[in-house]
């Protein structure tokens, strides 16, 4: 979830050990064990928690959970974007207790991103190039990965979302800031809290001094380019942890290419 867990609301929990693959209701197929499965509270303020049939608010109700109700996540998939106790996902988590899903915005995981495997059928999302760039996907993450540097470069220095549309071949990204681009990226084309970001999908956070927030662009692996992380004006690779736990950033999501300058 893009909004902090409250400290003290809940106790934090850790990730279990899968020592063997795990069974996936609903969508037939088996997760990776190459993951942990993880635990979680339900936090509804009050309300109990349906579990549906399929990762959808419109999936059959199979059960319901408790407010506080302590469950095992034993996968996590993508469906319905919901809003809820922990903002904004499309992120579900598969409670095989109860054979069926949740929203991961009712859950409190001890994390902002994905704590679970994906789930056996999920389908993975890419890198789209259908928003007229110059540059394609390959081409921004080739473009990001040729320009690091540990030199200072005053054109880089506090300009994250101007940094990335350079990646992409425009001059500018028509955005005054980089949570300004967030917002207006379309909703279908963004995805809240999700940390799984394929190679050169644009990752935002919100929040630091300025309130501007900050972007950078996946180059696969969990593995970023991003501005400024290793001294002012530098371009270098990072993860969304050193940019939360340096800067004190909130994780907003991820979105694909798109820029206001070309809308």
């Amino acid at each position: 979830m893009s909004i902090p867990r409250p400290a003290g609301l809940l106790r934090r929990l850790a990730l279990v050990l899968a020592a063997t693959a795990l069974a996936v209701l609903g969508l037939g197929a088996g997760a990776s064990a190459a993951w942990a499965s993880a635990s979680g509270t339900v936090n509804t303020n009050g309300t109990p928690l349906n579990v549906r049939a399929t990762p959808s608010t419109s999936g059959t109700v199979v059960g319901s959970l408790a407010d506080g109700a302590g469950i095992s996540i034993d996968c996590q998939t993508y469906g319905s974007t919901v809003t809820g106790t922990y903002g904004t996902s499309d992120i579900w988590d598969h409670v095989p207790a109860k054979g069926g899903y949740v929203s991961d915005t009712y859950v409190y995981t001890g994390s902002d991103t994905m704590v679970a495997p994906l789930c056996g059928g999920t389908t993975t999302k890419t890198c789209k190039n259908s928003f007229s760039n110059p540059n394609s996907c390959a081409a921004a993450v080739t473009w990001a990965k040729n320009h690091e540097t540990t030199a200072y470069h005053s054109d880089y220095s506090g300009r994250c979302d101007h940094v990335m549309a350079l990646a992409y071949g425009w001059s500018a990204s028509g955005s005054t800031t980089a949570h300004a681009h967030w917002l207006a990226i379309p909703s279908a084309d963004k995805y809240p809290g999700d940390s799984n970001v394929p190679a050169g999908g644009l990752a935002f956070f919100s929040g630091g001094s300025s309130g501007a927030g900050h972007v950078m662009i996946s180059i696969g692996g969990g593995n970023f380019v991003s501005t400024d992380i290793n001294g002012a004006g530098t371009l270098g690779v990072t993860t969304i942890a050193k940019i939360k736990s340096a800067w004190g950033e909130t994780y907003s999501g991820w979105a694909q290419p798109w820029f206001q300058i070309n809308h």
